[in-house]
């Protein structure tokens, strides 16, 4: 590899860890719905379904609501190893996470990650007997995103295939809160 291409590799690739990984975790979860895998396998989802976060909070720690009676939930008590994937654009917001899960039915917790919408799974509210709540702590993950954001990354993608140069705007790396 030449000096150039060695240094944009360079360029490209940022572990992060501490409040610059919490930072980065908040923003490629907001609003993103994410497969959620567990070691399950008796399920029809092969233990792989889509779940909405509900809060990523101070810790990195990242939140769902969940039915006591799912498979997920008796998948996590029989092995809290869980794997999230999330995928925010076409050319962006990557995010591969490995983490522990544990499920709770502090009410205190529910109520601060509840909305109205939820009331589609859980008919009684934000009182549903069935409703827990899942914290994942990410023990470990991979981060793909843009620098400059889309709008940026896209136009360099347009000028780079009329001139016929890469202009990439990736980042990538390890991210560990």
């Amino acid at each position: 590899m030449d000096s150039i291409n060695k240094n944009q590799a360079e360029d490209n690739y940022e572990d992060l860890a501490g409040n610059k990984a919490i930072d980065k975790l908040k923003d490629l979860t907001k609003d993103q719905a994410c497969f959620f895998s567990t070691t399950e396998t008796i399920s029809k989802t092969g233990g792989t379904r889509p779940m909405s976060v509900q809060d990523v909070d101070d810790n990195g720690d990242i939140w769902f609501l969940s039915a006591a009676d799912s498979h997920k939930n008796a998948a996590i008590e029989s092995n809290p190893s869980v794997k999230l994937f999330f995928k925010g654009s076409d050319h962006a917001e990557f995010l591969s996470l490995d983490g522990k899960a544990t499920i709770t039915r502090d009410k205190a917790v529910i109520k601060r990650l509840w909305s109205p919408i939820l009331k589609t799974w859980f008919t009684e509210g934000e009182d549903d007997p069935r409703i827990t709540a899942i914290k994942v702590t990410p023990v470990d993950g991979y981060y793909w995103d843009n620098k400059h954001g889309s709008a940026v990354a896209g136009v360099k993608m347009l000028i780079g295939a009329a001139i016929g140069k890469t202009l990439d705007d990736s980042i990538e790396g390890k991210i560990a809160p």
